[in-house]
Parts: C-alpha cells; sequence; structure tokens
C-alpha cells in the first residue's frame, strides 16, 4: 500500500482502489461483485485495500433492475459485440436488459423514453445516440440515469461516457501504411456528425500532414459505417479516379471494419488483388476481420470491454456511488494481418 490516509466513503472510487491495490478497475468490479474468477490472494489485496481507505459499500439496489440498451440498430455484428458485454454484466448482477433501436429517428427516441417511463426502469445505456437537450430533462425528471456509449455529438460534463482512442488508432492505422511505403492513401470515413467518425478523419489528415503526403479532393468520402456503404465509397472513388486518368490509391483506411468488406468486394470485382496491388486498413476488430481472405488488418476497438464499463458504471450510479470519471476512453490498437503489404513495384521495408 502507498497511502496512510484513509479516505472518506464518498472520494474513494474504484480508480483509487485499484491503483493503490496494483489491479484494473475491471478486477476490482469483480471483487464488489462477487466474482468467482479472481484470485484468493488478489481478492483479499483488494479488500484490504477498500479496508484501508476507508470505502463502504452500499446496500446494492441492482438486483431485479431493469436497463434499457439503446442502439441505432440491433442487426449488426458491432451491435452484437456490445449487446454481449452489456448482457454479461447484467447477468452476473442480477439485472435485465430491454433492447430498443431507433435508427436514427428522434420519433423513435421519443416513443423509447415514453415506454421506458412507462416500464418504471432503473437506467438505460445510449449507444451512438444523438439526445436533445430536452430528451436528457426528461430523463433526469424521470430520475433514470444513463450512460453514453460512443456518442455522437457533445455532451454535458457531468454525463458519464465511455468510448475509445479513436483518433489515435487512426494514427496507428495511417502510420503501419506510410511505414511500408504508401503514399498514395484513401480514408473511406464514417458519417460527418459522429464523434468518433471525426476522431478517425481528423487522425488521419494529421498523419498524412505530418508526412507530407497529399490528400487530393474526394479522396476522404464520408459515408456510414456498413458494407454497403463501403461499397459505394470505393466505387465512386476509382470511377471518378478512372474518368479523370488519375492513379488509383494503393492503400485504403476504412472507418471500420464493415466498410473495409465492402472495399474488398468492389476491389475484387474490377481485378485488384490484396494486398499485392492494393492494402486495406479497417477499424474494430469484429470477428469477421479474422475470416477474409486475405485475414483484415484493422484497428482493434474494445466494443466488449467499453460496453462492459459502460454497464458497471450505470449500475455503480443506480447503487448511489459516484462515477469514476465521467468521461473514459479504452485504447484501440493496431492488429497487423494479411490486407496490408508494400505498394505494387517496392521492396518490403526493412525493421
Amino acid at each position: 500500500m502507498t497511502s496512510d490516509t484513509a479516505h472518506s466513503p464518498g472520494r474513494v472510487t474504484l480508480n483509487m482502489i485499484a491503483s493503490e491495490a496494483g489491479v484494473s478497475v475491471s478486477t476490482v468490479s469483480k471483487v464488489l461483485n462477487g466474482r468467482s474468477d479472481v484470485s484468493a490472494d488478489t481478492k483479499e489485496r483488494v479488500e484490504s485495500v477498500m479496508d484501508h481507505l476507508g470505502y463502504q459499500r452500499r446496500p446494492a439496489r441492482r438486483r431485479g433492475a431493469v436497463i434499457d440498451l439503446v442502439l441505432n440498430e440491433l442487426d449488426s455484428l458491432w451491435s452484437v459485440e456490445i449487446i454481449r458485454g452489456v448482457d454479461e454484466v447484467l447477468h452476473e448482477a442480477g439485472a435485465s436488459m430491454v433492447l430498443s433501436a431507433v435508427h436514427g429517428r428522434s420519433s423513435d427516441t421519443r416513443e423509447w423514453i415514453d415506454q421506458l417511463a412507462a416500464r418504471r426502469s432503473n437506467g438505460a445505456i445510449l449507444v451512438v445516440s444523438d439526445l436533445t437537450q430536452q430528451q436528457r430533462k426528461r430523463l433526469t425528471a424521470l430520475d433514470v440515469p444513463f450512460v453514453l456509449l460512443d456518442p455522437v455529438g457533445s455532451v454535458d460534463a457531468l454525463v458519464p461516457t465511455v468510448g475509445a482512442t479513436n483518433w489515435a488508432g487512426a494514427v496507428s492505422a495511417t502510420e503501419h501504411l506510410i511505414g511500408l511505403g504508401h503514399t498514395r492513401i484513401a480514408h473511406l470515413a464514417g458519417p460527418r456528425q459522429v464523434l468518433c467518425s471525426r476522431a478517425r478523419a481528423d487522425g488521419f489528415r494529421a498523419t498524412m500532414e505530418q508526412a507530407g503526403l497529399p490528400m487530393p479532393a474526394g479522396w476522404v468520402p464520408h459515408g456510414e459505417f456498413n458494407d454497403a456503404s463501403g461499397r459505394a465509397e470505393t466505387a465512386r472513388l476509382l470511377d471518378g479516379l478512372e474518368a479523370s486518368g488519375e492513379a488509383p490509391p494503393t492503400a485504403v483506411f476504412a472507418a471500420s471494419d464493415l466498410q473495409a468488406l465492402g472495399a474488398f468486394e468492389v476491389l475484387r470485382d474490377r481485378g485488384r488483388a490484396i494486398p499485392s496491388d492494393i492494402s486495406i486498413v479497417g477499424f474494430d476488430d469484429l470477428p469477421v476481420a479474422r475470416w477474409t481472405h486475405p485475414p483484415l488488418t484493422t484497428v482493434r476497438q474494445p466494443l466488449f470491454e467499453m460496453a462492459s464499463v459502460a454497464a458497471n458504471t450505470l449500475l455503480r450510479v443506480i447503487d448511489g456511488e459516484p462515477a469514476d470519471q465521467f468521461r473514459l476512453e479504452l485504447a484501440t490498437q493496431l492488429v497487423v494481418r494479411g490486407s496490408t503489404a508494400p505498394p505494387p513495384g517496392s521492396a518490403a521495408p526493412s525493421v
């Protein structure tokens, strides 16, 4: 232990306990939840630190709680990872989950809030949602705590949010391609209004500018985080370059794995081999990224862990405890697989 001063219960957070005990926040959460997958020594150390810091457990109100999980859509592999992460935490806590899809329509969001009020839900996790100030005030008036996961726009500083290091992930993807020798790189961006999409596009642009590489007009088309959009963006880009007589890119960084899969399809239909003719990098590291041929190089966004952290944060608030952090970003990681290689006609760079 590194501290000799006990803290008042209201000031002790899971981060403080984790730091003092030399473990992760998720391990502290497991100890508090009575999980069996923590060693006896670790459990004893964590509980000793909690006693030392004066942490007092409040009576749990989560068992039997009803939690709303609200997504824009339910039929994507991305959504499945989020659902899995939330479900595991709620199942262990004895809470129930209600799934809703708003499809990006404000009318559906209003209807969902009406339904939430009718069933007296204890809390909500909102995924890639853009609530208006009026809708937030209504949730507050209903005394329904909520956590935003990958929020679309800017949020109140006191609203808990969980996201990922999107900008840094885009930098690592772009640096990887530049390190292989690529100088003509296109970026298939996501929706303009979505924060994570803008962060990935900004990370790409910043890295290209830092390397002194050109970004011709039209080489950062914006679309949606799905394979249909990836196909459409790639086809439009290649058609425009062919019409103007410009050379095509030797690498593409897609803002999502699904967009990358759409690009795969178009490029193969046009006789472009991956990665010998063109390299592709995605973002998310969905399970399907390992099944493509060749397997997709991508930036791993810890979707399951992000969902788990959001669920644990909400349960803490429901139990009457403060959120550890109001803005939490989990680290992304570049995963290099077979879809990237040096550009055509160049030697492999020395490592």
